[in-house]
């Protein structure tokens, strides 16, 4: 990015907080497209717009809070893939799940006690259809924070301090979200692809 799209994101920014009508047309001009191509890659065509409308209203809200540690787009695009995977939860009538209740159990050997199934521990939204929705599915049913965590270091590629910076935490508690969110996503996909129910998380819909 060159130092004039930076100074034009920045101003940009400035206008949307100071509540410009025409910033934000220009937002959606700017963004819509590529956050709709996202958008439908989660809940398909009938619904990408909703979840589009829906996102663009949550940033303009939320611009206050924008810190600027990361690029606008990176910014919009982890707002649109939360609002598409709470409105696929939704349509699946699947809450949310606590992660406490998906940790893994071990016992006093330090062995775990269910059986752990070779899964790659970062969501592969690269993969087959399947696999992809699958695992859309999962991180729809994880809290917001574990979401957020897993779509800023394995979805968008940020490193550890750069995710840290975005959500004000330290550096460690960061890795210790991040770990928790990836056990727990982990332990949502087991029983799909080892055809055993998740404790606390049979089918509901």
């Amino acid at each position: 990015m060159n130092v004039t799209s930076v100074i034009d994101e920045a101003a940009l920014v400035d206008a949307l907080r100071a509540g410009s009508d025409d910033a934000f047309a220009q937002l959606v001009r700017s963004y819509g497209g590529r956050m709709l191509a996202v958008a439908r890659r989660i809940v398909g065509e009938d619904e990408a717009g909703d979840c589009v409308q829906e996102a663009f209203l949550q940033a303009f809200r939320k611009i206050g809070a924008f810190r600027g540690d990361a690029k606008l787009a990176t910014w919009l695009h982890r707002i649109v893939v939360n609002a598409a995977l709470t409105r696929r939860r939704r349509r699946q009538r699947r809450p949310e799940v606590s992660l406490d209740s998906l940790m893994p159990v071990f016992d006093d050997l330090g062995c775990r006690v269910e059986p752990s199934l070779p899964l790659l521990d970062a969501p592969d939204l690269a993969a087959s259809a399947e696999v992809r929705s699958q695992v859309l599915d999962a991180l729809g049913q994880l809290p917001e924070d574990a979401r957020q965590i897993i779509l800023m270091r394995d979805l968008q590629g940020l490193d550890t301090a750069e995710a840290a910076a975005e959500l004000g935490i330290s550096d460690g508690a960061a890795k210790v979200r991040l770990h928790r969110a990836r056990a727990a996503l982990k332990r949502l996909l087991e029983p799909v692809f080892g055809g055993e129910p998740a404790p606390g998380t049979g089918d509901d819909g």
